[in-house]
């Protein structure tokens, strides 16, 4: 009883901080989509992370955590990389063309073809997979943690209880998302930001003390403590890190779910410490997500063993966590369904709105029109998310054995690999032919999906790693033979010197973190 009441209790807030702040009905292109670009380091800073960290990550990085141990922290830590490149190569280019949509910048680079490609390609993705998914962890918590609590009060199966709840917390986050744009996500990012990180690093500490200490995590649990795994480990082989950090180039240099506070910094220097201080979270999320899961492996000992990791977290909760700080943790895992659930419905309405609305279907429309029609596509969004959220719900309850955070990151690969050719040839490479630009982007979805079934038994990073390196080489060749290999010299843009000494800094912890705990 006590935890519902502090859930209920976080959802009050949410919606009180949501609702003031709601803009008037005449607000602009860029006061709803980019907030005024007045957002300050700080704000962008909490706003992004909390959107990059969801309920998945709770249930299946822990899960995988208890599974494979500190590797999985790789995924993390890597993000690191993805940070820097974004704050001193790709975020100063976007707020240099003063862009709303990184489709625009793609426009301007290699015309109008690539640019829609781009633009059709991400929403599909996180208007899908990325937004069903979320939803989907966020219901299927609810259930494993209340299900007794919700089926007395709306009765029902395990699947309709979870529907009800992904219908709920998807239209929770529309709401607000509907009436203030970017800076009602991000005022509530910020409060839900606060939320997600205490209540996992309340999860971290007490289950590691549970465990009797680092030192005994060490002794009982070698075999979990180590950042890198052989080659042949089918999910996490060290030389996934080169996959890993490719990736970063897409998810943290040209997403415009995670860069859209970037784009509305008030500054570069502004953008680039949310940015790097970011980084500095994700050391902390790293340790947060991995350690309790290893210390659940030492807590429940050789003849306790789980069979599902996904119910490591779950586990975690019941055995460590009293009633009311529960609840503190509970409401930090709705915090990081929540963050990332609105940030979705916000850049999709803004890409619908720019790319096609104003540039196609209606090209006189005032900023009102365009503000209202990114409006209805968030309705269109929530309703699609909601259909792929039922449709990932009955395939765990079909199939509760089914690995779906595998699946999601395989399937999201078939695009995102084009996603990485394509800015690696918009910043690194000078003037390339446009078509081979598209072709490439376009021939890594089924390229990825015929190598991946023929060669099943390889990992699939290090598979994603020769796809990725592949079709950027068949766009890079043909432009260094025609104009030489030369990168621009204004591609590395530092604000101030305090800010490159910052991401040196961060650079530096990243190797060291690699190092020691190889």
């Amino acid at each position: 009883m006590l935890d519902a009441l502090i859930i209920l209790a976080y959802f009050a807030v949410i919606m009180v901080v949501a609702l003031k702040s709601r803009l008037r009905t005449d607000a602009g292109v860029d006061e709803y989509f980019v907030s005024g670009r007045n957002l300050p380091w700080w704000s962008i800073a909490a706003s992004t992370i909390a959107t990059n960290l969801h309920a998945g990550h709770f249930l299946a990085v822990i899960g995988a955590a208890y599974a494979y141990g500190i590797a999985q922290a790789n995924f993390e830590l890597n993000a690191v990389f993805g940070l820097i490149m974004a704050a001193f190569v790709f975020v100063p280019l976007y707020l240099r063309a003063r862009v709303v949509t990184i489709t625009q910048f793609f426009e301007q680079k290699f015309g109008r073809g690539v640019a829609v490609t781009y633009s059709l390609l991400t929403m599909f993705l996180y208007g899908t997979l990325y937004l069903g998914g979320t939803l989907f962890w966020g219901g299927y918590s609810l259930e494993i943690l209340f299900g007794d609590a919700v089926q007395a009060a709306v009765g029902g199966t395990p699947a309709v209880r979870i529907g009800i709840m992904i219908v709920l917390l998807g239209g929770i986050s529309a709401l607000y998302t509907y009436f203030g744009g970017l800076g009602a996500v991000v005022r509530t990012d910020v409060v839900q930001f606060v939320l997600l990180l205490g209540g996992g690093i309340v999860v971290s500490v007490l289950a590691v003390a549970k465990g009797g200490g680092l030192g005994q995590l060490y002794a009982l649990a070698p075999d979990r403590m180590h950042l890198h795994l052989p080659n042949s480990h089918q999910q996490l082989p060290w030389l996934g890190i080169v996959a890993m950090n490719l990736l970063n180039l897409q998810y943290w240099g040209c997403n415009q779910v995670i860069l859209q506070r970037s784009l509305a910094a008030r500054s570069l220097k502004d953008a680039q410490i949310g940015l790097l201080v970011g980084g500095i979270f994700k050391f902390v999320t790293a340790a947060m997500l991995v350690l309790p899961g290893v210390a659940l492996v030492v807590i429940l000992g050789p003849g306790g063993q789980l069979d599902d990791p996904d119910q490591a977290y779950i586990r975690i909760v019941e055995l460590l966590l009293s009633p009311g700080v529960r609840g503190l943790v509970l409401c930090g895992l709705f915090a990081s369904l929540m963050s990332s659930v609105d940030s979705i419905f916000n850049s999709i309405s803004t890409l619908w709105s720019i790319d096609f609305y104003k540039r196609y279907l209606r090209k006189d429309a005032t900023e009102q029109q365009v503000v209202a029609a990114g409006r209805r596509a968030i309705l269109v969004t929530l309703a699609i998310g909601i259909l792929f959220g039922f449709a990932f719900t009955w395939i765990k309850m079909a199939n509760p054995s089914f690995p779906l955070d595998p699946f999601f990151k395989k399937t999201s690969y078939f695009i995102k690999n084009g996603f990485v050719v394509l800015i690696a040839a918009a910043v690194f490479l000078r003037d390339p032919s446009r078509r081979l630009v598209w072709a490439a982007m376009l021939i890594t979805i089924p390229v990825t999906i015929a190598v991946n079934l023929a060669y099943a038994g390889t990992p699939y990073l290090i598979l994603t790693s020769v796809i990725i390196v592949a079709g950027f080489l068949v766009v890079a060749v043909p432009t260094w033979l025609r104009r030489g290999w030369r990168l621009d010299s204004s591609l590395f843009e530092v604000s101030g010197r305090a800010v490159g000494w910052f991401g040196a800094a961060l650079g530096a912890a990243l190797v060291a973190a690699h190092v020691v705990f190889h």
